[in-house]
């Protein structure tokens, strides 16, 4: 029998439109009695639920982090400083109920005796601030996918009109792109006065250019289309310049000004990566216990398959998948760094493991590198590679049998005076 921890506390099964909150209150050495209530989700109900637990005297509470309905709930329930609670957030798959005996009641009482027992795994539930810098990180990636979008719809309507530009442009959306696509949509059909609007290197494609306009069929429609396309790509771009404005006024503001800079000390990560970390992990690395525990939750740590003693391959561990992207985005970035870690890492894992699982292990580098930063405050110090003595001797047989055979072709094949 797992001994109590808890003596005083409450699970929440979390519902669009209901709560089911269980309170089990009991000394340690005893069983526990639950009393379960029913709520609604509004104001007042959320309230009516706090007032209940502090009457209750509960000092813990947990709840399943299922979709966002749980953020109303944290709202109110850290919204009394006067009688703060511990809030744990538990992942679903963790603290899943035993099958047969689903209901939402028995959820609540389930979860309660979970926390009472020391069972749950707590999730990492940033502060406020860092949750609002978060929200407009994460809205800033959503609208950088929606232009790709637009420019994907360009292409195509270029394509259904015979307009071939994207085969000799390395960027239809550049200034030459774009002087070319305001020609077709002023009416221009011309082939070559259109591709004469080429600018620098694109200049020496203009016969091609000319050819690839030659004989388009972009009708009416199309011009509609793309200057929808066209007019909603520069809307989405005021949006985007409007969310750095409040991205770094709330890092200024939040006193994350200083984690942001130091972030920035690591090759391959900028402003911008810089901001999305940090929304995501936060200044402080305590709730991480090991850089390990960090590259875990980011997603970018290696997976573990070994059975009987014997290693298997196995895929990276699912994470934050919003900290993941920007980790591989920034390993990527910072594995084409001439002189850094992260690039000789690459190169060295590229031709055994391939281009992805290389730029993955560049991430996992640098997930423990953003560890080191935040936690000891101090900027990034390049550090040369140590050499495992696993390595060492691996590198020692190979160099003395290149050895072994280099004297063995000299010997065959004496060098000419």
């Amino acid at each position: 029998m797992i001994p109590a921890v808890v003596e005083r506390c409450a699970g929440i099964d979390v519902g669009k439109k209901l709560l089911l909150v269980c309170v089990v209150i009991g000394p340690a050495h005893q069983e526990g009695k639950a009393e379960t209530r029913k709520f609604g989700t509004i104001r007042s109900e959320l309230e009516k639920v706090r007032a209940w637990l502090k009457s209750e005297g509960c000092t813990h509470v947990v709840m399943e982090s299922t979709g966002c309905y749980w953020k109303p709930v944290l709202n109110v329930l850290e919204d009394d400083p006067d009688y703060p609670l511990h809030i744990v957030l538990a992942n679903p798959q963790q603290v899943k109920a035993v099958t047969g005996h689903k209901t939402d009641p028995h959820d609540a009482h389930w979860l309660a005796h979970l926390l009472r027992h020391g069972m749950v795994r707590p999730s990492f539930i940033p502060p406020r601030a860092l949750r609002d810098l978060r929200d407009l990180t994460r809205r800033r990636k959503q609208i950088i996918g929606g232009a790709s979008q637009e420019r994907n719809r360009i292409q195509k309507l270029l394509e259904d009109a015979n307009i071939k530009i994207g085969d000799v442009l390395s960027d239809v959306f550049g200034l030459s792109g774009q002087l070319m696509l305001e020609a077709l949509l002023d009416g221009q059909v011309e082939p070559m006065a259109i591709a004469e609007l080429a600018k620098g290197n694109a200049r020496k494609k203009i016969a091609e250019l000319a050819a690839a306009l030659e004989g388009h069929q972009m009708r009416p429609v199309h011009r509609t289309l793309i200057r929808h396309a066209m007019e909603h790509m520069a809307f989405l771009a005021r949006q985007v310049e409007s969310l750095d404005d409040a991205i770094e006024g709330l890092v200024r503001e939040a006193q994350f000004r200083d984690a942001h800079q130091l972030l920035q000390t690591i090759p391959g990560i900028q402003e911008t990566a810089a901001a999305t970390i940090l929304a995501e992990c936060g200044p402080d690395m305590k709730q991480f216990p090991q850089p390990e525990n960090f590259s875990s939750w980011a997603g970018v740590a290696p997976g573990n398959n070994e059975s009987a003693g014997v290693r298997k391959r196995a895929p990276a561990m699912k994470g934050n998948p919003h900290l993941k992207t920007a980790l591989v985005e920034s390993g990527w970035s910072a594995s084409r760094t001439q002189g850094t870690e992260f690039k000789e890492q690459y190169e060295r894992l590229r031709g055994r493991i391939g281009h992805k699982r290389a730029i993955v292990a560049s991430a996992h580098l640098l997930a423990l590198q953003i560890y080191q930063v935040l936690s000891s405050a101090q900027p990034y110090q390049p550090r040369s590679r140590q050499f495992k003595p696993r390595e060492i001797r691996r590198l020692h047989r190979h160099h003395s049998r290149r050895l072994k055979w280099i004297d063995r072709w000299l010997k065959d094949k004496p060098l000419e005076a």
